[in-house]
């Protein structure tokens, strides 16, 4: 992986991504790139390896900048990690705060907890407003079946590692002895065994991707970009923290995307913004008028006389309806003054009229079409 490429390239975000954009980002991609999802694919670790180098450099405020400024020169006075020399377990490791779980081949109080996913859907405001159901497709890596997510052929048992004695962990030393570093072992990956006889349905991985619907109850009152968690509807532990997966499994996060709407131009919160096309005579003299507001129903609002473009009506609980309340945001109804293209004669006469009143200069002549190429009639 080039070392120049982009940090914003690597996880697709622009340089104004905030936070939560980045971490949203990374966890999407370290999921899509991640080695044991990708067995035939060569270039996945290195890809993995790459969207994790750039979101440690983006997730910390003072090497971002540094990087904004300078490039990924001014990151050579403080590399941080060298993530091409790590292996993938020992990286996912680091971001436990990411993903949600403990780290691999570190002591553990229990069970190891499986990989969390991400996935989109996009609904009409029509259904963020109300609530609904939608199914929700999606891939998994599950426990093998014929291996119980061993690995191993069945009925053949994996060998001990002889790198590490079973032990799962290799010590590393460096500067003379003056320092101890205990990683996980790079052959067994912190299984403690080897497969010489591997399971023909999971090729060795333990794991294999399965293709999952679950129906999805959508809360009345969500909000574009908001998430909804399925628990326990993630990935089982990793074979090297728990071969059998008994572990507790990740949890499924549902990113809900709702459409722009024809109508309702704008959403902030629970408010909502439409625009409502207003005639001069509904302008000077006002008017009651009626739209169909988000719930199907008629919103009946009073045109003030004198109104000018632009100005905003507001009607009270028209608006979106609130998450995890009864309660509804307003409806503000910005006006628009529509000047007809056409007009009748009756309608240029009586504004000619109007304009006397007022003092002002108009073209009052007939501008049809046949009259002006043939001003003699017939």
């Amino acid at each position: 992986m080039p070392q120049t490429r982009c940090y914003y390239e690597i996880l697709s975000i622009e340089k104004v991504a905030s936070q939560d954009d980045i971490k949203r980002s990374y966890r999407r991609l370290a999921m899509k790139w991640h080695p044991d999802r990708n067995p035939e694919n060569p270039d996945a670790e290195g890809e993995f390896k790459a969207c994790t180098e750039a979101y440690e450099v983006l997730s910390d405020p003072e090497r971002r900048q540094l990087y904004d400024r300078h490039g990924h020169a001014g990151l050579r006075q403080n590399p941080g990690h060298d993530f091409r020399s790590m292996h993938v377990n020992d990286i996912f490791s680091m971001f436990n705060d990411v993903f949600g779980q403990q780290a691999g081949g570190r002591a553990q109080r229990g069970p190891a907890r499986g990989f969390d996913l991400e996935t989109e859907m996009e609904i009409e405001l029509e259904d963020a407003f109300k609530g609904c159901e939608r199914d929700v497709d999606f891939k998994r890596l599950d426990v093998c079946e014929p291996c119980s997510g061993s690995g191993a052929k069945p009925g053949s048992k994996p060998a001990t590692c002889t790198v590490c004695n079973g032990q799962g962990q290799v010590t590393q030393t460096g500067f003379g002895g003056m320092f101890r570093m205990v990683t996980a072992c790079p052959e067994c990956r912190g299984r403690r065994t080897v497969i010489t006889d591997k399971c023909e349905k999971c090729r060795g991985q333990g794991r294999v991707a399965t293709k999952r619907k679950l129906k999805v109850r959508v809360p009345a009152g969500i909000d574009d970009g908001q998430v909804i968690r399925l628990t326990g509807e993630g990935e089982p532990p990793p074979p090297e923290a728990n071969a059998q997966g008994k572990g507790p499994r990740g949890d499924l996060h549902v990113v809900v995307r709702v459409a722009e709407h024809e109508r309702f131009t704008e959403r902030r919160g629970a408010e909502l913004i439409i625009v409502q096309p207003m005639a001069f005579a509904q302008a000077a003299l006002g008017a009651t008028v009626k739209l169909e507001g988000i719930d199907g129903a008629d919103v009946e609002f009073e045109i003030p006389a004198g109104s000018q473009h632009a100005d905003v009506v507001v009607v009270e609980r028209a608006g979106m309806t609130t998450l995890q309340s009864k309660e509804r945001g307003d409806l503000h109804i910005v006006l628009q003054l529509v000047v007809p293209k056409r007009l009748s004669e009756d309608q240029r006469r009586l504004l000619s009229e109007y304009a006397q009143t007022e003092k002002v200069d108009v073209r009052v002549g007939d501008s049809g079409f046949w009259k002006k190429i043939n001003p003699f009639g017939g």
